[in-house]
């Protein structure tokens, strides 16, 4: 697996920790996933407040990597300032950056998103910018600092999966050495699985698995689902042709006129 800033992660699978029924369920879910990171809107907890800091311990005790998000931030100069308390709160400098620009689909502002990083980098933040799957974008991100690119799977919450497999494999094979997250959209295992498959390094998702009948069995389906998909990939899978091919050879067999 490819590393994030230097960083090599046990598991290609990152969760959200937002829309559980309870603490105790987000543990588990956890557990059972696997997960190398745990993402947390500073939004939530920057209060300081009582149950906010038994939050942030609960987090501190699954022994994974905090990846505080700017989720809600609409402007860059506000992301930027949500960035630099999440660096005080949580004492990384990871963050995912996440600048809304639609308020139904809820799509990034490109231009603010782009503006937001260049900022960032220059002061030293690990950034993980949530995006599009646009190659341009992609470009910006990149030559603003970003060293990791996580493109949306589909809109936050729908669960649509890989809307754009076009888009996202060309964006896969134009940045073939750049690690990439498929963020957001997935509703199902099958989804994460494809994803890993057709090359992407890591995926990050909350509202399938918290929102899910029962969260920690969806998490532990979603960590054999990535599972699946990285052996799948790297076992060098055969390429789709048009036309059938037999599976027992004919070599040999009688044919009788």
């Amino acid at each position: 697996m490819k590393q994030f800033y230097g960083t090599s992660l046990s598991s290609p699978l990152m969760l959200g920790t937002a829309l559980y029924p309870s603490p105790a369920i987000l543990a588990d879910a956890f557990v059972k996933s696997g997960a190398s990171v745990a993402t947390v809107s500073v939004r939530r907890e920057a209060a300081g407040d009582a149950a906010g800091d038994a939050f942030f311990q609960l987090i501190r005790k699954l022994g994974v990597h905090i990846l505080p998000n700017t989720a809600g931030c609409h402007t860059a100069s506000e992301a930027i300032t949500t960035a630099q308390m999440a660096r005080e709160l949580f004492e990384t400098d990871w963050i995912k950056l996440e600048v809304i620009g639609h308020a139904d689909s809820l799509q990034p502002d490109p231009f603010q998103l782009v503006d937001a990083a260049r900022t960032l980098c220059a002061e030293g933040f690990k950034v993980f910018p949530y995006m599009t799957e646009d190659l341009i974008l992609a470009d910006r991100l990149l030559d603003a600092g970003c060293d990791v690119l996580m493109p949306w799977g589909a809109p936050i919450g729908t669960g649509l999966g890989l809307v754009n497999l076009y888009g996202l494999r060309a964006l896969r094979a134009a940045y073939p050495d750049v690690p990439m997250v498929i963020d957001a959209g997935l509703g199902v295992p099958s989804q994460a699985a494809q994803a890993l498959e057709i090359g992407f390094d890591a995926i990050l998702l909350n509202t399938a698995v918290a929102k899910a009948g029962n969260p920690a069995v969806m998490a532990e389906a979603f960590a054999k689902a990535c599972e699946a998909g990285y052996l799948g990939r790297y076992a060098d899978p055969m390429e789709p042709r048009d036309m059938a091919a037999p599976s027992t050879p004919v070599l040999g067999k009688a044919f009788l006129e």
